[in-house]
């Protein structure tokens, strides 16, 4: 926790420039907050926030060399105890659970005005856990420990995400996911990186797992089949 009165110290980290370049307006404008770094990689993010110690690492979900989530769980894991508020562009449940079970205090979805950004950071940075008005009934959800029954489709996801996460978990290939479903390989491979984001996840391997924790099991979950 901070101590009373000082200015608390910001790592911002976002590959897009234009969006990192607001970022730091909006953070040097608020007298209280500090910016003490900007990385653009997740590399970049876990040596900056182990070299600054900051209050409050300002971390996007996707990124080029990991995701979010991934920094998160590693920063944790080397005894960081600094906030990570995390921004990003997907608005889901699944995203927002597997931020939060990582270690994350926040949760905005960007688009979020500069006194929304200002006010989580002075949040988390204080103990409070902050997501988007988006989300916050996903968030009651889990703070009451309710699970909703399994869905046509992961929570999410989409109908073909979860359809592409389910042959993934049955060891398809991208061709054989390709052949299957009738697309292209490319398309295939849109879908999986996107899959992978909402997962924070970096690797098929760990898509399995989270997609057993979401009980997908056999690449279906109740209530749900391929093409349905």
């Amino acid at each position: 926790m901070p101590e009373p009165g000082r200015r608390l110290r910001v790592l911002a980290v976002d590959d897009h420039p234009v969006y990192l370049r607001g970022l730091v307006a909006t953070l040097e404008d608020a007298e209280d907050l500090e910016l003490c770094a900007t990385a653009a990689s997740a590399a970049e993010a876990v040596e900056a926030a182990t070299r600054e110690q900051p209050d409050v690492v300002l971390l996007d979900l996707n990124l080029p060399d990991g995701h979010g989530v991934e920094v998160t769980r590693t920063l944790r894991e080397q005894g960081f105890s600094g906030a990570v508020l995390m921004l990003t562009m997907y608005e889901d449940e699944v995203a927002l659970r597997a931020a939060l079970e990582a270690g994350a205090r926040g949760y905005l979805v960007k688009g979020a005005d500069q006194d929304e950004i200002v006010g989580a950071v002075r949040a988390v940075a204080h103990g409070g856990v902050v997501v988007g008005p988006q989300l916050a009934e996903a968030l009651a959800g889990m703070l009451a420990g309710g699970r909703t029954p399994s869905p046509r489709r992961v929570a999410g996801l989409s109908e073909r995400e979860t359809e592409i996460l389910g042959l993934i978990v049955r060891g398809r290939t991208n061709a054989q996911i390709a052949r299957d479903l009738v697309l292209s390989e490319k398309t295939v491979r849109n879908h999986i990186t996107s899959i992978f984001a909402k997962l924070g996840v970096g690797d098929r391997e760990q898509a399995r797992a989270r997609a057993r924790e979401l009980g997908l099991r056999d690449g279906l979950a109740t209530g749900w089949s391929p093409g349905g």
